[in-house]
C-alpha cells in the first residue's frame, strides 16, 4: 500500500498538478493540507475525477485557508473530523481529518504556523500539538499521522540553522511538542531510512531558494511500531515540485509491504545544487516561514 502526505497550497491552484501525479504515482492513500475549500466546493471541483480513479474522499474546509482530506481506494470508515478538545484561535480551524483506512487510523494533519515565537498563534500551536497527541494516544495502536508539522525536527532538516535563528519551526518548544507525539511510539519514516541524508520537503517560492535547494523538511510521515515495520520505502517525490505552477511543498510517500519503485532513495530526483557554506545565505525578506 502506498501512503503520500502533500500539502498542496489551494488544490484548486493545483489540480493540473494533482491529477497526473495520482496518476503517475499511483497511491493508495492520500493525505492533503491547506486544501483552502469547503468540503462542498472540493466535492464540486474534484468529486468526479477522485471517483473516477477509484478514490473515496474524506474533507474538513473552509473557505479561503487551511482545510485537510484524505483520499483513499483502501477503505475510508469512521472519518472524523477535528481534534478533542481542540483549541481554536478564536474558533477551531479546520486542521485535522482522520478515518480509518485498510486497519490503519490514518491522521491527515496540518499544524498552526506559530507566525513568531512567544505570539498568542505560537501558544496556539503548542496547544494544538499537545491536543492532536492527546488524540492519536487514545488509538488504535495502528496509526500514521501525515502531514505539515510546520516543524522541523533537527537542525538536519533546514538548509542551514543560522537562517532560521528567532524564528519558528525550529525552536526548542516546537520540537519538544513534537517529540511528545513521536514518544507516544511513532516513527519518522523517512529519517528512519536516511538518517544522514539530505532531505527537504518545502522551499520557499521566492529567491530561487528551490533550485539552490535552500529548503526545510517540514512534512512529516509518522508511523507506529507495527506500520512503521511495514514500510519498504520511503521518499520525498521533489518531481512534483518543479515545473509549472507547483505547491512549494513536495509530497512524501511511503511504501507498505512492497515498493513498486523500488528502495529508490530519499529524494526522487535528487537535487542538482551543491549545498552552500553555512551562514551565507538568508532567508528571502528576513524572516519568511511557511504558513
Amino acid at each position: 500500500m502506498r501512503v503520500a502526505t502533500w500539502n498542496v497550497n489551494s488544490v484548486k491552484q493545483r489540480v493540473s498538478r494533482l491529477l497526473p501525479w495520482l496518476d503517475e504515482r499511483q497511491p493508495d492513500v492520500v493525505c492533503l493540507q491547506e486544501i483552502k475549500l469547503t468540503r462542498e466546493a472540493f466535492t464540486e471541483l474534484l468529486g468526479t475525477e477522485l471517483t473516477t480513479r477509484g478514490y473515496e474522499f474524506a474533507v474538513h474546509g473552509q473557505p479561503q485557508w487551511n482545510g485537510v482530506a484524505i483520499l483513499s481506494r483502501a477503505g475510508l470508515d469512521d472519518v472524523r473530523t477535528g481534534l478533542p478538545d481542540e483549541p481554536g484561535f478564536p474558533a477551531p480551524e479546520a486542521r485535522a481529518v482522520s478515518a480509518s483506512c485498510a486497519g490503519i487510523r490514518v491522521h491527515s494533519v496540518y499544524v498552526p504556523n506559530g507566525r513568531t515565537p512567544d505570539s498568542d498563534h505560537y501558544r496556539y500551536k503548542l496547544a494544538w500539538l499537545a491536543a492532536l497527541r492527546d488524540a492519536v494516544a487514545a488509538g488504535p495502536e495502528a496509526a500514521l499521522v501525515c502531514g505539515d508539522m510546520n516543524i522541523a525536527p533537527a537542525d538536519a532538516d533546514v538548509f542551514d540553522p543560522a537562517a532560521y535563528v528567532g524564528q519558528t519551526h525550529v525552536t526548542p518548544p516546537e520540537r519538544a511538542a513534537l517529540a511528545d507525539l513521536e514518544a507516544l511510539g511513532l516513527h519518522d519514516v523517512v529519517r528512519d531510512r536516511w538518517p544522514e541524508s539530505r532531505v527537504f520537503t518545502y522551499w520557499d517560492y521566492r529567491a530561487g531558494m528551490f533550485h539552490q535547494d535552500f529548503g526545510m523538511r517540514i512534512d512529516l510521515i509518522l508511523a507506529s511500531a507495527p506500520v512503521a515495520a511495514r514500510v519498504k520505502a520511503a521518499w520525498v517525490d521533489r518531481k512534483a515540485r518543479k515545473g509549472t505552477a507547483p505547491s512549494d511543498h513536495a509530497p512524501v510517500i511511503a511504501d507498505l509491504d512492497e515498493a513498486p519503485d523500488g528502495d529508490i532513495g530519499p529524494v526522487v530526483p535528487p537535487p542538482s545544487a551543491r549545498p552552500a557554506p553555512r551562514g551565507t545565505v538568508k532567508l528571502p525578506q528576513s524572516g519568511a516561514t511557511p504558513d
